[in-house]
């Protein structure tokens, strides 16, 4: 006799599926990773079928595991906001609500207004999870993030978007350096001299290398490291200078060992977005959550 299929071993397959790995499917899911196998293999079991081909290079679906997981998706996103509107009806703002927000809005903006939401809806459970913008504005086209905050882009239909905050990218440089004199640089003059990337293949190391190519046919990048603070690093140690927002740019070089210059370039003058996916109504704890981060 097949068990019984449950929700929970659907979610933790769905899980593993997107992170395309038992370990970080149980990472994700703060699981043993040994418990989420049972799980699956219970799952398998339950449906007569297996759902992914193991090897040592990892997993991958079946036929008969990626149509599950195109429908434990959405069991799963339906079942999670069944909880959260059942947590809505009570007349008390409570429930998790989901935030998706890029690096430099996190470092920079978010934590004062998130700590003042957070005291004034006690009950409110906030799932920060940090990614690209590109990424973010693909959580919430897909309803995996409820609000998301990340470098102003073309919001496709079916999101909303309001202004958050202005966040320009700066060239920072060691003090005595030959560009610390000036008030402003241009991206030409930085080109001059070594660059140190930050988060390859993130939304500002793809718009650098870009404008690189354009200017010379060569993204002229020395170094790349993955965070703002690892650049500052570098920049000490003598192999460069970078760019970055003004929100790390304060966070991380506000020594007097680094000056800090406008990029004189329009594409420069950066804005963060709040984006969210267009209903009505939204959920009050969401609802709040946009409102508190316009304030």
């Amino acid at each position: 006799m097949r068990r019984r299929i449950d929700a929970y071993s659907l979610r933790l397959f769905v899980a593993t599926a997107i992170e395309g790995s038992i370990a970080r499917g149980a990472a994700k899911e703060h699981i043993a990773a040994s418990a989420l196998s049972r799980r699956i293999a219970d799952l398998e079991h339950s449906l007569g079928v297996a759902l992914f081909v193991r090897s040592p290079r990892g997993i991958e679906l079946t036929n008969a595991g990626r149509v599950v997981f195109d429908r434990g998706l959405q069991i799963d996103q339906d079942i999670q906001l069944l909880k959260r509107d059942v947590q809505a009806s009570d007349g008390v703002v409570n429930g998790t609500v989901r935030l998706s927000a890029n690096m430099s809005s996190i470092i920079g903006y978010l934590p004062e207004r998130l700590k003042s939401y957070t005291a004034t809806f006690p009950h409110v459970t906030l799932a920060l999870s940090e990614a690209d913008t590109k990424d973010v504005i693909r959580a919430c086209l897909d309803d995996r993030a409820d609000v998301g905050v990340c470098v102003k882009a073309d919001a496709p239909a079916g999101l909303d978007a309001w202004y958050f905050a202005s966040d320009p990218l700066l060239v920072v440089v060691p003090a005595g350096h030959a560009l610390a004199s000036d008030q402003a640089i241009r991206y030409t003059q930085a080109l001059q001299y070594p660059l140190i990337g930050v988060h390859p293949g993130g939304s500002l190391d793809t718009l650098l290398q870009e404008k690189s190519k354009a200017i010379s046919g060569v993204a002229n990048i020395a170094v790349q490291v993955s965070s703002f603070d690892a650049a500052c690093r570098m920049i000490e140690a003598g192999l460069g200078i970078t760019i970055m927002p003004r929100s790390a740019a304060s966070a991380y070089a506000g020594a007097r060992k680094f000056v800090r210059r406008p990029l004189a370039e329009t594409w420069g003058a950066r804005e963060l977005w709040i984006y969210s996916l267009r209903k009505s109504p939204r959920l009050r704890s969401v609802q709040a959550l946009i409102d508190t981060l316009q304030d």
